[in-house]
């Protein structure tokens, strides 16, 4: 059965790409720190059971797709630092190669996610948090909950973050917080106005495997469904 859902995976990937390879100074475990570690090994299958699926290899301290394509705040669309204080560039790229960036591979990952529209009941936006908030975010220092969903207040009805909580605390064995630490970011926030959304963040703290995780979710999402569709 496939399900009426449309999944995003934002921050799974890792590669730089070559427009700013040359400038990135970045190791591999500070690209991998900014990103979703997990996301890909939890989400990444359900391709075959969603109707609506869309990932992407880029690293998010190059682009974060998850942030309006005209903020260029310290941890904006196109970072100066990551979301640990890390510098990402010996030289912060000139507006010409913020521009190609954005045309290459922001742009067509939010047309697809508009073409979700029609296709799926909801879109779920798949993420991974830190254990811990880390210096930029909404809770420095704080340890987090195993899972948190969010509706950016309205992107999706409320009863519907309750029944999903619910069905993932059922699943999970575990409390799952529903618009804390997260509200929603600017996918949900922008495309919850074609189609409704909902944000969801797994910690990545070793409660269970990126495996267990990944076929708790499944379950949850198909309970669910037969109870919203």
């Amino acid at each position: 059965m496939t399900l009426p859902i449309g999944i995003s995976i934002p921050h799974a990937g890792l590669e730089v790409p070559a427009e700013v390879r040359d400038r990135c100074r970045l190791a591999e475990n500070d690209i991998r720190d900014d990103g979703d570690g997990g996301a890909a090994e939890i989400y990444g299958s359900f391709k075959k059971y969603v109707a609506e699926f869309m990932s992407t290899n880029i690293a998010r301290a190059v682009i974060d797709l998850n942030r309006s394509p005209d903020d260029f705040r310290k941890d904006g669309v196109v970072k100066t630092h990551t979301c640990w204080d890390v510098p990402v560039y010996r030289t912060y790229p000139d507006p010409d190669t913020i521009s190609t960036l954005l045309k290459k591979y922001y742009h067509p990952y939010h047309a697809a996610l508009t073409g979700f529209s029609g296709k799926a009941a909801v879109g779920i936006d798949c993420h991974t948090m830190a254990a811990v908030g880390p210096p930029v975010g909404p809770d420095p220092a704080q340890a987090r909950p195993p899972a948190c969903l969010s509706n950016a207040d309205g992107t999706c009805p409320d009863s519907w973050l309750v029944s999903l909580g619910a069905c993932l605390e059922q699943t999970l064995e575990r409390k799952v917080s529903l618009n804390h630490p997260f509200r929603g970011g600017y996918i949900i926030r922008v495309h919850g106005n074609e189609m409704p959304w909902i944000q969801l963040e797994f910690s990545r703290d070793r409660y269970l495997s990126e495996r267990e995780k990944s076929v708790r979710l499944l379950a949850a999402l198909r309970l669910w469904c037969r109870k919203t569709f």
